[in-house]
């Protein structure tokens, strides 16, 4: 399955980075980019269990597509977070669905995460997949 060109860019601009270092800057310009999360959504229903750090996640459709928000008190989750939402965000449900989280191979994050920062995104990515499949026909 190809990625949708959004998330494709993004693994991309991510190969290009000639180091982790550098993979690690991209993440923060990611965590910074993000818009500002509500608080009154930092409720138990919105927040992804299985990471080491605080993180939320809410969906919402629009138009048959759907639309994130999220959040992490860690700022290379936080980068994690706002790399999965730039790169799914407006896509259908459907199209969701066919994504595996495998593209973080390709990304060349994934030799340079923890295991608990490499399990947290899978984590996240897995919740970001369940809430778009409620909004599925």
């Amino acid at each position: 399955m190809a990625l949708p060109p959004s998330l494709e860019r993004i693994v991309k601009k991510f190969q290009r980075a000639s180091s982790n270092k550098l993979r690690y800057e991209q993440l923060l310009w990611y965590a910074k980019k993000l818009p500002d999360f509500p608080e009154a959504e930092k409720i138990p229903e919105n927040k992804v269990y299985g990471c080491q750090s605080q993180v939320y996640i809410t969906a919402n459709l629009n138009d048959g597509k759907v639309w994130y928000q999220g959040d992490s008190d860690a700022q290379l989750v936080k980068g994690l977070v706002a790399l999965l939402i730039e790169g799914i965000n407006g896509l259908t449900p459907e199209e969701i669905e066919q994504i595996t989280p495998d593209f973080i191979q390709e990304t060349g994050l994934a030799v340079s995460l923890t295991p608990s920062r490499a399990n947290g995104f899978y984590n996240i990515f897995q919740m970001m997949k369940s809430q778009a499949n409620v909004y599925s026909k």
